[in-house]
């Protein structure tokens, strides 16, 4: 006898998994002793959860105010000047007006150029065409004072482009068209680390989690408190995903197991999940702030690869993001726990009657859900960049819109789906899109592709009725 599985299995396939060795998977001693680790996991997170309340205060005492420079360079404006041979321009002096500011800065040897701005609104960015090497003049047709708007965006690029008009326009088009599929990329690696997590609940549990943007965010939350509690930084952000981690085992272990003993309905369960995403973000708010924080090495300049230009932590997010993805997706189609979590996923009656500690699954789900959430919620802090108390939310539409494009509780069909989602997003803004409607685009093309294929990418069509 065999269980198929082919919910979370790559597209046109149906793989089968060995009842004996899914017995055997979580047969052994280790998940024999799994109450007790239950037990123990608890009460390390009781007091992390302890730890932090009581620090909190303290750290709020201790971190010093941000100084109205510092404040300044929450939301930026940049850009990078180069020839018509793309050599970069050094020494240009580029000022910022607006909204009662006034800022200046100096394109440097890499031709890079950031004036950090106060608030979010129309500004007047002029070049100072003096500072201009000798034989270097802007293209015809360039705006100079330009006035320019960001609102939903913390970096807003502006370009100048030099040397022959028209042709270097087209150049510039490319460069950017180029530049931003790469942050698309980048983006959208990021989007997949928390909607795998979100697929692998729904898939197990059929529950849609609506408080999964409050588990995003409190990765970053928790990163910033660590570190301001004087933490090496790379510790912070390890504690960080041991804290998301244990979250999404209280979580299941507190509230969603009852519940499904219980026999409670999945649209009740998604009801609380509501409220629960309510009640967490506004203790994040009560003992973080509202203010907008921002984490260690969060500004940095461009950096050009070949013909890409990106921003170091956008490179290392892409890095990242591609790294553990691939490692997620061996363990679900090479090892026997990921075989175990695709068969619950697929069937979790049949599973149980073969042997299968559902339960034990599920948590284990829930688990890595949490930490994979909280490394999305790291790196959407260095993408924006900066910590709010409702980060999160502010990204969940858009996880939702990833993992439905692909295909409802399909692991590889959320990374398909999260990436069409960032790239488009970043797309948008190329062709003229404001930057106040670019997530709006993103989900109309997912209502678009929802028209013509219900299931999503890599869904199986169902019957209804």
């Amino acid at each position: 006898m065999t269980v198929r599985t082919g919910c979370n299995g790559a597209a046109g396939t149906t793989p089968t998994v060995e009842v004996s060795i899914l017995r055997s998977t979580l047969r052994d001693p280790s998940m024999r002793r799994s109450k007790g680790l239950q037990r123990v996991v608890g009460a390390l997170f009781a007091a992390l959860i302890t730890a932090l309340l009581i620090a909190a205060p303290s750290a709020q005492a201790t971190t010093p105010s941000p100084s109205p420079s510092q404040t300044s360079f929450q939301n930026n404006i940049s850009g990078f000047l180069r020839d018509d041979a793309r050599a970069p321009i050094s020494g240009v002096k580029i000022k910022a007006t607006g909204n009662g500011f006034e800022g200046e800065a100096t394109s440097g040897a890499n031709g890079a150029w950031t004036i950090g701005v106060p608030v979010q609104g129309t500004y007047t960015i002029e070049l100072d065409t003096s500072t201009l090497p000798e034989g270097i003049a802007l293209a015809e047709g360039q705006d100079n004072p330009r006035d320019v708007t960001f609102s939903q965006t913390s970096n807003l690029s502006v370009i100048f482009a030099f040397g022959e008009g028209i042709v270097v326009q087209q150049q510039d088009f490319g460069q950017n068209l180029l530049n931003r599929l790469v942050a698309g990329l980048s983006f959208g690696l990021l989007l997949a680390l928390a909607s795998v997590g979100l697929s692998l609940i729904f898939g197990t549990t059929g529950l849609t989690n609506f408080a999964h943007g409050e588990m995003v965010t409190l990765g970053a939350v928790l990163v910033f408190m660590f570190n301001a509690f004087g933490l090496p930084f790379w510790l912070a952000i390890l504690l960080a995903l041991v804290g998301g981690g244990l979250f999404g085992y209280v979580q299941d272990a507190g509230l969603w197991r009852p519940l499904r003993k219980r026999g409670s309905g999945l649209v009740p369960m998604m009801i609380v999940s509501i409220g629960l995403a309510l009640a967490i973000r506004y203790v994040i708010q009560f003992f973080f702030g509202g203010a907008t924080q921002q984490l260690p090495g969060a500004q940095s300049a461009e950096i050009q690869i070949g013909p890409v230009s990106i921003s170091p932590n956008n490179l290392w997010s892409l890095i990242i993001s591609a790294v553990v993805i691939a490692l997620i997706g061996i363990v679900l189609l090479k090892t026997r726990l990921g075989k175990a979590t695709r068969a619950v996923a697929d069937n979790p009656a049949l599973a149980a009657a073969s042997g299968i500690d559902v339960d034990s699954v599920i948590r284990i789900v829930w688990i890595v859900g949490g930490v994979l959430a909280s490394l999305g919620g790291i790196l959407w802090a260095y993408y924006r960049p900066g910590v709010t108390f409702d980060m999160g939310s502010q990204i969940l539409l858009l996880i939702f819109a990833g993992v439905t494009l692909g295909g409802l509780g399909t692991v590889f069909g959320a990374l398909i789906g999260s990436i069409v989602v960032g790239i488009f997003v970043e797309l948008t803004t190329v062709f003229g899109l404001p930057a106040d409607l670019k997530y709006v685009g993103a989900l109309f093309i997912m209502i678009v592709v929802l028209l013509f294929r219900p299931q999503g990418i890599l869904g199986r069509r169902e019957r209804v009725g």
